[in-house]
């Protein structure tokens, strides 16, 4: 299967990727020009998205240029001009209807279907990034693979008997490694500049449970991804100084942040980025600018107070100067699986290197992470040298990675179950900041995280009432909409989601996923009772 693997990534790099690559750059430089600038800001679509996944019907060159020469004429139209030239080639014709026969459960298991694509052609000009095997997408406007939506999308296949389809998401991932050096934010080229939380490995884990000789195959793959998010480590300077998503605390210390390497506005959210920058004067202050919301947006919270440095203030984001306690728990994840595969490979020297690694940073999570006087693990801030300013749900993650102590894991149950727990599961942040990843919002993953955090320190009561709430909540929005919600209102359950840069999604793979999983749990823990 691995010679197979690589014979067929090879014919596909040898068929598409000297055509992506060119295309790449030119959709780099059309992202800069005054066509392009000219559509977003004047908001030819309501969402900024629209523009950036239309296809073009000729070399982005030569669509610039001609726009540069008939925008002189007096009856020039900047509508008609971008719909002649560009065209939706991505509508997949499958409508989302709700069979009202059929349960919440039901439905979701009728909804792979419709939410998978692929195998891709490469499409000339397009700004999509092909991929060679089957997929899901999250459902919306969100019509390309997500890498960290992806994991809880694969828990859910797992459970509906999708095992094929689970492994073609993760041959996927492998490919986008192989090919690029990483995986992007999602399959378009515009999010090429960044990452997302890295659950790869946690996939990896996921589809070798019942056979682990599979772990074999795509711990190289792992092993690639790690360099990737710690390459930024040779660069570094000093003590306390940041290089790409690495940041060294101590001498041989070196911990991570997200991070983008673009300094414009994203091409998929221009005008939002722009007229946000307008307010600053310098040059210097909105590339900042412009790298915190890009790093936010890496993060996958793209927005939360999480970020700020200000109450309720948005453009103090600071994304890309605190250290996120998630990421740091991702990455001792990732070293843990890269020790594993090696002593599957029996190479006991690099093995021993990596749970050093992983036992190093498990020491920083629980000393550096935990503010012993709010009981609660917290980001850090690295260039105040101090906690971030304010708790949110990511301070579950050393509870599901078990790497809290049995005190601080106690200490996590009490704040959840006293702060974050609401009538319809627990609320991300505490914060009412208008922005999505905020309250009154609660989203699948951050539920799933929480819950399986819990129950690995034993906390079964508690594990239960959350998925409770949350099922509820779910299934009486499935039962008024008919549909699957990318987010949900857990704290007024008769109104629906809302705030951020786009309107609430319906589809929803994550939803999709976490939904089965719940339910499939606590079936399995009242066959117990």
């Amino acid at each position: 299967m691995k010679y197979f693997y690589h014979f067929f990534l090879l014919s596909f790099l040898l068929i598409t990727g000297c055509r992506q690559e060119q295309k790449e750059v030119l959709a780099t430089d059309f992202y800069n020009t005054e066509l392009f600038k000219e559509v977003q800001l004047k908001a030819i679509f309501k969402d900024s998205k629209t523009f950036v996944d239309l296809v073009p019907d000729r070399p982005y060159a030569e669509l610039a240029a001609m726009y540069e020469e008939e925008k002189m004429d007096a009856d020039f139209s900047l509508n008609d001009f971008v719909s002649a030239h560009f065209t939706d080639q991505f509508n997949s014709g499958q409508v989302i209807v709700t069979d009202t026969t059929k349960t919440m459960y039901e439905h979701i298991s009728s909804m792979w279907g419709k939410l998978s694509r692929g195998p891709d052609t490469a499409v000339e000009n397009s700004s999509r990034i092909a991929l060679p095997y089957k997929y899901v997408v999250p459902g919306g406007r969100f019509r390309e693979i997500y890498y960290w939506d992806s994991y809880f999308t694969l828990e859910g296949l797992l459970v509906d008997d999708q095992e094929e389809l689970a492994k073609s998401m993760v041959d996927n991932f492998s490919f986008l490694i192989d090919s690029l050096g990483f995986i992007p934010n999602g399959t378009r080229n515009y999010y090429l500049s960044r990452s997302q939380p890295p659950f790869y490995a946690l996939m990896v884990d996921a589809i070798s449970r019942e056979d682990p000789e599979i772990f074999t195959e795509y711990a190289p793959m792992i092993l690639k991804e790690y360099e990737f998010w710690m390459e930024g480590a040779k660069g570094v300077k000093g003590i306390h100084s940041p290089n790409k998503y690495v940041v060294r605390m101590e001498e041989e210390l070196f911990l991570n942040r997200y991070w983008d390497s673009g300094t414009t506005p994203r091409p998929e959210s221009y005008k939002e980025d722009f007229h946000l920058a307008s307010e600053l004067n310098s040059r210097a202050d909105k590339i900042e600018l412009y790298t915190n919301m890009r790093s936010g947006a890496a993060s996958g919270w793209d927005f939360s107070s999480r970020w700020y440095t200000a109450e309720d203030d948005f453009g103090s984001t600071k994304t890309a100067d605190i250290l996120a306690i998630d990421l740091n728990c991702l990455l001792y994840f990732m070293e843990k699986s890269i020790a594993k595969g090696y002593e599957l490979n029996e190479d006991e020297e690099n093995k021993e290197l990596f749970l050093y690694k992983a036992q190093e940073r498990r020491t920083s999570i629980q000393k550096l992470f935990w503010n012993a006087d709010e009981n609660y693990f917290y980001d850090y801030n690295y260039t105040q040298k101090g906690f971030a300013r304010t708790p949110t749900l990511a301070g579950v993650f050393p509870l599901f990675f078990e790497l809290a102590s049995p005190e601080q894991a106690k200490g996590v149950r009490d704040k959840l179950m006293s702060d974050f727990l609401k009538d319809g599961g627990l609320v991300t942040t505490l914060e009412h900041s208008g922005q999505q990843w905020d309250a009154p919002n609660g989203w699948a993953p951050l539920q799933y995280m929480a819950v399986q955090g819990l129950l690995n320190y034993g906390y079964v009561d508690e594990a239960k009432t959350i998925m409770q709430r949350w099922l509820a909540l779910n299934e009486r929005v499935y039962n008024d909409t008919g549909k699957m919600m990318e987010k949900y209102n857990v704290e007024d359950i008769s109104l629906l989601s809302g705030g951020g840069e786009y309107e609430t999604q319906d589809g929803f793979g994550w939803t999709n996923g976490v939904a089965l999983v719940f339910k499939k749990m606590l079936d399995e823990m009242e066959t117990v009772e």
